[in-house]
């Protein structure tokens, strides 16, 4: 429909064409925004189904391995580029397999030191020192940030300009000395009840379920953040978290048996784990709005540290 241009009518007709004018153009606006809207939904939607895709469990594990540790590891066959930023919906699956070889140093550390004869907290100490070069103390970072975030402001603002802070204040000191005199203290309790062979077991047994349970908070927590490395990987699945949770388990009772470790303990530490877990997880949702990659890494420490835990108790309760 035309719009008469308004020559020759009088100022009232003029003013309802310029109106008539100005509800066109508003009316074009909202129907290019619509249409604008409609095309970034369809755009959303087409991005969230689009599955992720599997590139094997090998690559998987290298990608973990380059993301949670230290270990240099080379490209691959079939890889286009190791250096990209990996899709976490669905490559976390193989954590457990990459908690492993992570674990591995250390526990090899805690199995020659103690055949050494070397004195429990001694072996102790030099396994946890293993582990923390190997990830570059990524989880204990991540557990002092936290602390230090959570305990330290008093909105989630401030809580969150906390923890991108490097330095370290008085709670993530507190909770950094603690994971490590309680972690210490611990291996050096299930040595010396049940020997070397047995303490470097428990090292490789806690690996996996740890990081499994910071990736299931990953799956089913949403980002307190719009970046850092929690929010740039991308959430994983609830499923590929189910999965990495699940091979932990099989992995780690396979351990225990074969080192003879109280598989009941196994279990205890993993429930207490769990628990530990919902709660940072509440508490990080109260505080803060939702997860991080230092809280992801307070839940490994804290899951950590109840696995030994639960296999102390064991032995000390004569459980299998």
């Amino acid at each position: 429909m035309a719009v008469p241009s308004g020559k020759g009518f009088s100022p009232t007709q003029e003013a309802w064409q310029r109106g008539l004018r100005c509800c066109y153009s508003l009316t074009g606006m909202k129907t290019i925004e619509r249409s604008d809207a409609a095309s970034m939904a369809d755009a959303e939607t087409t991005t969230e189904t689009t599955p992720p895709d599997w590139p094997g469990w090998t690559i998987a594990t290298a990608i973990c391995l380059r993301f949670w540790s230290r270990l240099p590891v080379p490209s691959l066959p079939g890889e286009t580029d190791s250096h990209a930023l990996p899709d976490f919906r669905a490559v976390p699956r193989a954590l457990p397999f990459a908690a492993l070889v992570i674990a591995l140093p250390a526990a090899a550390v805690t199995l020659g030191a103690g055949l050494a004869g070397l004195g429990g907290l001694v072996v102790a100490v030099l396994a946890l020192t293993a582990l923390a070069l190997t990830t570059g103390a990524f989880h204990e970072d991540g557990l002092a940030d936290s602390a230090d975030g959570l305990f330290g402001g008093h909105t989630p603002e401030r809580r969150l300009e906390i923890m991108k802070d490097s330095r370290i204040g008085s709670y993530g000191a507190l909770a950094l000395g603690l994971s490590l005199l309680l972690r210490a203290s611990l291996i050096a309790m299930i040595l010396d009840r049940s020997g070397a062979v047995a303490a470097a077991a428990a090292v490789l047994a806690a690996a996996p379920w740890s990081r499994a349970e910071g990736l299931f908070l990953l799956a089913t927590q949403p980002a307190a953040r719009s970046t850092g490395a929690a929010a740039s990987v991308g959430q994983p699945t609830v499923v590929t978290a189910r999965i990495a949770l699940a091979l932990s388990l099989f992995l780690a009772t396979g351990i225990a048996l074969a080192a003879q470790l109280p598989v009941a303990g196994l279990l205890i530490g993993f429930a207490l784990a769990h628990g530990a877990t919902a709660v940072l997880s509440r508490l990080a949702r109260r505080l803060i709005g939702g997860q991080t990659g230092d809280i992801l890494g307070a839940a490994q420490q804290l899951a950590e540290i109840v696995i030994y835990l639960g296999l102390a108790l064991a032995l000390v309760w004569g459980m299998r």
